[in-house]
């Protein structure tokens, strides 16, 4: 992120700059900015800008900011991870890896223990088709339950009830599928058309793997997913 003394301070300097172009009120700002600009000529146009603040360096600062916020939902993952660990092992249990980064870089699961393996899906579940989610639930799902291993297999999700409720639902697997060509042909090869609905496959494996809320372990962890998803629809 930010390891080195400079980079915190052209972070300070992003966010002054943005706050005294922006003041306290964007909106009002632009709109009085947008006044301000009305009948102006060329010449002086100059004059109106450098009123404005409208600088280079807080279109650098915008950048510099943006470039954070795109990784705020790795860190909240990570963080989330290490945060819930001491919550789920138990006395004795070994972690071989923790994977915090975005995706797996190269490794099978978010975590593996002596004990366990866990995948861990910190989402707020609005309702709605939510597709692109539950595809990437299933995903999860799917790679811990076919896992040629012996160890107890876990699915950290932040409330099960929509989580339940795609599980016993009646999605078409093609639909679920679709987007993931390397999934959808690996399930092609093992099964077939044998299955022909989320539910369908779901209820054969079910008790492979546990899927426990972990929401109450860190309630910050909720909050912060519902702000960053927040911001992100603005």
């Amino acid at each position: 992120m930010l390891p080195n003394n400079s980079q915190h301070a052209a972070l300070a300097n992003a966010i002054s700059s943005l706050e005294a172009f922006g003041g306290q009120d964007l909106t009002l700002t632009l709109a009085r900015i947008e006044a301000s600009l009305h009948g102006v000529r060329q010449d002086r146009y100059a004059d109106v800008l450098l009123k404005s603040g409208a600088k280079a360096e807080v279109l650098g600062g915008a950048a510099l900011l943006k470039r954070l916020a795109g990784q705020i939902n790795v860190v909240i993952h990570a963080l989330g991870i290490l945060l819930c660990l001491p919550r789920i092992l138990e006395p004795g249990e070994v972690i071989q890896y923790v994977s915090l980064g975005a995706g797996n870089t190269g490794r099978e699961f978010d975590l593996e223990t002596d004990r366990r393996i866990a995948e861990f899906k910190f989402i707020n579940w609005q309702g709605g088709p939510e597709s692109i989610r539950q595809n990437a639930l299933f995903k999860d799902f799917y790679e811990m339950a076919e896992y040629a291993s012996d160890k107890q297999r876990f699915l950290y999700v932040l409330g099960t009830e929509r989580v339940d409720k795609f599980f016993h639902g009646g999605r078409a697997l093609s639909s679920v599928l679709s987007h993931n060509v390397k999934l959808g042909k690996a399930f092609a090869q093992k099964y077939g058309d044998r299955y022909h609905k989320v539910r369908d496959y779901y209820v054969t494996r079910k008790d492979l793997v546990t899927i426990r809320d972990i929401s109450s372990f860190v309630p910050e962890l909720v909050k912060a997913v519902v702000e960053a998803e927040e911001a992100e629809g603005e």
